[in-house]
């Protein structure tokens, strides 16, 4: 008979570990944020030069080339995304990678809502990559994601994008950007938001295009109508305010500040390396307890491929694996909701679309201690839930 475990006696210092919005960084606080310019027109010259300097501070941050564009864009980085697809595909054929739900929300409205006719789709199931020698990353434009969210699956590098490329890559690096080193001269079209990786809040997104994006933006005009919020160029000319800190649309304020109060941590902990050394730290905290444990093991596949940031569990128990699938994910709601309740873990389950399982995120602003202090509570409520 299994000995029964004592309930852990310390809980997490932060039970925040939702995969977007994410964990506040550490040591946050509201009364440090400056609120000098709410109530203000973000086209004033003291708002308007907070937005320009998240856009600096965040090229300084990720290393961004010089001579890529960067600006802040309305809905997220969904918005971010769906403004690069409409303005950008179409001029050449496509080929688009999907393996988890947000890559294939990408695919569905290339192909039902654009209803581009040159493309190419290669996906995989949850758990693995397609193979990334199928795409033509010479002659045709990519559409991907780096770090599939709702999976846990990233892929380990960009060896396999050519850099004499004509065509443009369109990566959707949400889960990436502050977490991962991102080859950003194999990057043309980048999107990510603020409340991913740095634990901003919602609504904004960010948009960085290369000078081969920006030259495809100036010669080419899709066939559809754009609206006004997608609209990046005037007369056949980018619209170099919208990255100089204006904005198509009214952004929050109150949110820029909070977003520039988490840039300024990390440049004050080091940058880009330090924050990729804080989720790799985490990522090796929960690949040390799913080594030792029975009942778990990682969705993805291969090691390479493991993201640091939306780690996705699989549960490989034998009783469990014969449950069906709304008894699994009664299981897991059971789990979930009693480290909720403890306030232990908030919003771990696996994503709606995904296999039932764990989700928990393991991005910068996330402590390691909290993560080794939850692997504990994950046994206990494994075996309480039976």
């Amino acid at each position: 008979m299994m000995r029964k475990m004592i309930e852990p006696a310390t809980k997490p210092g932060n039970p925040c570990f939702s995969s977007g919005p994410t964990s506040k960084y550490p040591g946050w606080n509201l009364t440090q944020l400056n609120t000098s310019n709410l109530g203000r027109s973000h086209r004033a010259p003291d708002p308007k030069a907070q937005l320009r300097q998240i856009i600096e501070d965040s090229k300084e941050i990720l290393q961004i080339p010089d001579d890529y564009r960067l600006g802040i864009v309305p809905a997220s980085d969904t918005g971010a995304f769906e403004m690069a697809m409409w303005t950008m595909l179409g001029q050449r054929g496509t080929d688009v990678l999907s393996w988890e739900s947000f890559g294939q929300g990408w695919r569905t409205d290339i192909e039902k809502q654009l209803r581009l006719t040159d493309v190419n789709y290669y996906s995989a199931d949850y758990g693995s990559l397609p193979d990334l020698a199928l795409p033509d990353s010479v002659n045709r434009d990519i559409v991907f994601t780096w770090n599939g969210t709702t999976s846990g699956v990233k892929v380990a590098n960009g060896d396999w994008i050519d850099s004499s490329r004509d065509g443009l890559t369109f990566c959707d690096a949400t889960s990436a950007a502050f977490a991962m080193h991102l080859p950003w001269q194999k990057l043309d079209v980048i999107t990510w938001s603020w409340q991913k990786v740095m634990g901003g809040e919602g609504a904004h997104g960010m948009l960085a295009l290369s000078p081969k994006a920006v030259a495809r933006l100036e010669s080419y005009q899709p066939s559809w109508p754009l609206p006004k919020i997608f609209r990046l160029t005037k007369s056949g000319k980018l619209i170099e305010g919208l990255f100089q800190g204006a904005t198509i649309n009214t952004p929050s304020m109150l949110a820029a500040e909070d977003h520039l109060m988490a840039l300024q941590w990390a440049k004050s902990i080091g940058g880009i390396d330090s924050l990729v050394q804080r989720s790799e730290k985490n990522l090796a905290v929960i690949s040390e307890w799913v080594n030792r444990t029975k009942w778990v093991d990682f969705l993805a596949v291969e090691p390479e491929t493991r993201s640091s940031t939306s780690i996705c569990l699989k549960i490989v128990d034998a009783a469990y694996s014969q449950l069906s699938e709304p008894d699994q994910r009664s299981r897991i709601k059971a789990i979930t909701q009693r480290l909720e309740s403890n306030n232990i873990a908030y919003d771990i389950a696996a994503y709606r679309d995904a296999p039932p399982g764990l989700r928990i995120w393991g991005g910068a602003t996330v402590q390691s201690s909290d993560l080794q202090c939850l692997t504990q509570w994950l046994d206990w409520v494994w075996q309480v839930t039976g």
